[in-house]
């Protein structure tokens, strides 16, 4: 059976429709992502606020966006692995743990370019 394939801007309205879909579900089911959502939002209150160039800006708030964006590919791996079953297995934990970990370093950059910009700054 031959299945058509949806182009040009239609499939543009679908892609749009299925990633706000996959946001609000990510939204309404995951902590971390309200979470992280509002301190997105207060971070670009602050950055918006500070006397930065516009590269800094670019930068504090596109490391706040980066955590959410792999928090996002964090909580699809977690719903794959539990999609698959949800006995204890060594390798769902340490794809749930390397998934973790990835959300970990998203932070540490967030800080670090937070961080480095405030330093910049103030002192």
């Amino acid at each position: 059976m031959f299945v058509t394939k949806v182009t040009g801007y239609k499939r543009l309205y679908y892609a749009t429709w299925y990633s706000l879909k996959g946001l609000k579900a990510a939204f309404l089911s995951e902590p971390a992502v309200r979470q992280e959502t509002f301190l997105l939002v207060v971070g670009i209150g602050i950055s918006l606020w500070l006397d930065v160039t516009i590269v800094e800006r670019i930068l504090m708030i596109g490391s706040l966006l980066m955590i959410i964006i792999v928090e996002l590919l964090n909580s699809a791996v977690e719903a794959v692995v539990d999609r698959i079953g949800l006995e204890v297995h060594e390798l769902s934990g340490k794809a749930k743990d390397i998934g973790s970990a990835a959300v970990f370093m998203a932070i540490m950059l967030a800080l670090l370019c937070w961080g480095g910009i405030l330093y910049g700054l103030f002192f």
